[in-house]
């Protein structure tokens, strides 16, 4: 009989080497995991920032200076624009986009995507509205004027120098100061005459940028009809070359109360007096030679024109033909003839306003 002798088999161990490439592998899987975790978790999130509903009303977001992105987000869910405060915030910051929020109104959708309504914040362009200023007005009463639009910040800016702006219609935003706004029309009115000055006409009896502004704001007050503005700059370069003095009844009126209407002592608005006429101010350009001081108003663009590219005309003189416009001449005895017919239309306009008293 065989003796067969039990002998304990030998386990043999598994090597080091082998144990880290197991741990390699079960950390990988574990990270593969995760990283898939994380991803569905952002894909949701970012599904959910990017979809948008049916789209609804326009409405006005604000954002105040200063705002920071947890206000913004909380506003927006607390207004039904946003779905998630909370989503808004992750994907803005994930996305590096957390500084770039401008102050201002901006137009907002209803049922825009959080991602359109964060472009509309940071990239789009906050609501404008209109302030628009008349021709004519002199500084201080666009100064007054600027206090009639509510979305302008009264800054208590001092009057600006007369003649410095350019009156048309600017479009700001809510909360723009109103220094601002002066500064922005000083700048279009030196870049329209830097403009204007270099394709002047030749020959004008007009040295600087200033006097073309001074001329420029009496032919602005003379005549409110735009297709007359370069005949009434072209009567007057006439005189000026002629050493004519320009007699401008609003150049008067500037001297008696710097562009404000004149009114008698009860209150009620009046023509010019003989003795105004007669005596001597600074802008009265019946008792002065050449140009006034200062112009007499802001002008606008077509007068500013006017003068550099006036009329080829030999009138020397013009009067009102009492319907809005003037009636040019070329010599006195014409102009007083003209003067007579106006004078007869101003007495038969006196005669029928009586009457109309008559038959209230």
């Amino acid at each position: 009989m065989t003796d067969k002798t039990h002998r304990p088999q030998t386990v043999t161990s598994v090597p080091k080497r082998d144990k880290r490439l197991l741990y390699l592998i079960g950390f990988a899987g574990l990270l593969t995991l995760l990283a898939g975790i994380v991803l569905a978790l952002y894909s949701t999130v970012n599904y959910k920032y990017e979809r948008k509903s049916d789209l609804g009303e326009t409405v006005i977001f604000t954002v105040p200076k200063g705002s920071g992105l947890s206000s913004i987000a909380t506003r927006l869910e607390t207004e039904n624009l946003i779905e998630s405060a909370f989503i808004f915030k992750l994907v803005t910051k994930l996305r590096g986009n957390e500084a770039k929020f401008k102050a201002g109104e901006f137009h907002v959708q209803r049922g825009q995507s959080m991602a359109m309504i964060y472009d509309s914040l940071a990239n789009g362009k906050a609501v404008q509205y209109p302030v628009t200023l008349p021709e004519g007005l002199t500084s201080a009463m666009i100064m007054r004027s600027l206090d009639g639009f509510d979305a302008l910040k009264d800054d208590n800016p001092a009057i600006p120098a007369e003649g410095t702006l350019l009156p048309e219609t600017y479009n700001v935003p809510k909360g723009m100061t109103q220094s601002l706004l002066i500064a922005q029309m000083r700048r279009a009115q030196t870049d329209l005459l830097d403009k204007l000055w270099d394709n002047r006409a030749a020959g004008l009896p007009i040295k600087t940028r200033q006097e073309a502004i001074v001329l420029a704001s009496i032919v602005e007050k003379e005549t409110g009809v735009g297709a007359e503005r370069d005949k009434v700059a072209g009567v007057f370069i006439n005189r000026l070359r002629r050493d004519m003095r320009l007699q401008s009844d609003p150049t008067i009126i500037y001297g008696v109360s710097k562009g404000e209407i004149l009114r008698n002592k009860k209150g009620e608005r009046r023509g010019i007096y003989r003795s105004e006429i007669d005596t001597k101010t600074a802008w009265n350009t019946y008792q002065i030679d050449g140009l006034p001081p200062t112009p007499i108003c802001n002008p606008g663009a077509d007068a500013i024109r006017a003068v550099l590219n006036p009329a080829d005309t030999k009138a020397l003189f013009f009067v009102a033909d009492g319907s809005g416009g003037h009636v040019f001449s070329n010599t006195l005895a014409q102009h007083e003839a003209n003067v007579r017919k106006w004078r007869q239309i101003e007495r038969q306009k006196k005669r029928d306003k009586a009457a109309q008293k008559l038959r209230r």
